[in-house]
C-alpha cells in the first residue's frame, strides 16, 4: 500500500532524528540509503546498487558509483564534511562510461548531513540539510513513480504537524500503544484536523460531541503522549 506524503514527511522526520549524531563513518552510507529509501515506503534493493563499476572512463579508468539506479539516480556520497563540489564533479565525471540508455535524470551529492539533488532535465538544483528533509520529500518524489515535482519548499505549518504526529507514533508506540489499534488512531486523528480545518466539521456542531467522546477514552494517554513529544 502506498504511504500518502503526511506518512513520509512523518517518516523523513524521524529519518533526520535517527541519523543527527549518527553518519560520521562513511562505511554508514549504505545503511543511510537503504532507510532513506524506506522513508518513501521503497525498497532500495528492488530499484538501485550500491558500488556500481563504471568502465570506459577517459584514461581507460575505471570508477564505481556509490549508488545508482540505471535511467533513474546516480548518487555520490562522501564522509561529513567533505567537499560537495568535488563530489558533484566525481559524479559527473562518471557520465561518459554509461550508456544512453543508463543516463540518470537526478543526481544527489550528500555527506550525511547535506543534501545536493540535481534534475538535469529541468536543469535545476536544490541543497538542503539533513534536519529539513521533511520540507523537500516531494523533491524525491520520483522514487515512488510519482510526477516529478518543483523545487519548492513545503508549507511550515504542515511540516511541522507532521513532524509531531510523527513524535506522537514515537511516544504511543513506546507506551505500549501499538499494530492497527495505533495506526487507526493516529489515521483518525489526522482526519478530524482535516475535516476541522476544511469545514467537513461545523463549527460548534457535531465536531464538539466527537472530540469530547474521544477525548474522555483518550485523554490520559495522548495527554502524556504529546507532553513528550514537545518535549522532544
Amino acid at each position: 500500500m502506498a504511504l500518502s506524503w503526511n506518512d513520509i514527511r512523518a517518516n523523513a522526520a524521524r529519518f533526520a532524528r535517527d541519523w543527527k549524531e549518527r553518519g560520521y563513518e562513511r562505511g554508514d552510507a549504505q545503511s543511510f540509503y537503504n532507510e532513506f529509501f524506506e522513508v518513501f515506503g521503497a525498497s532500495r534493493r528492488r530499484v538501485a546498487s550500491f558500488e556500481q563499476p563504471v568502465r570506459g572512463l577517459p584514461d581507460n579508468k575505471r570508477g564505481f558509483i556509490d549508488l545508482f539506479w540505471k535511467g533513474v539516480l546516480l548518487v555520490e556520497h562522501k564522509s561529513m564534511g567533505e567537499n560537495l563540489d568535488k563530489a558533484r564533479q566525481q559524479a559527473f565525471d562518471y557520465f561518459p562510461g554509461l550508456k544512453d540508455s543508463d543516463l540518470p535524470r537526478y543526481v544527489l551529492t550528500c555527506d550525511f548531513q547535506r543534501f545536493e539533488l540535481f534534475d538535469l532535465e529541468e536543469d535545476t538544483s536544490l541543497k538542503f540539510l539533513l534536519s529539513d528533509l521533511p520540507k523537500h520529500v516531494r523533491a524525491f518524489s520520483f522514487i515512488i513513480g510519482a510526477k516529478p515535482a518543483a523545487f519548492k519548499d513545503q508549507d511550515p505549518v504542515n511540516i511541522k504537524a507532521s513532524e509531531l504526529m510523527g513524535k506522537l507514533h514515537d511516544a504511543l508506540f513506546q507506551s505500549g500503544y501499538k499494530g492497527h489499534d495505533l495506526e487507526r488512531l493516529l489515521v483518525r486523528l489526522v482526519f478530524c484536523m482535516f475535516a476541522d480545518s476544511t469545514g467537513i466539521f461545523e463549527r460548534n456542531g457535531s465536531s464538539g460531541t466527537i472530540y469530547e467522546t474521544a477525548l474522555q477514552k483518550m485523554a490520559p494517554i495522548l495527554g502524556q503522549s504529546f507532553n513528550t513529544c514537545l518535549k522532544c
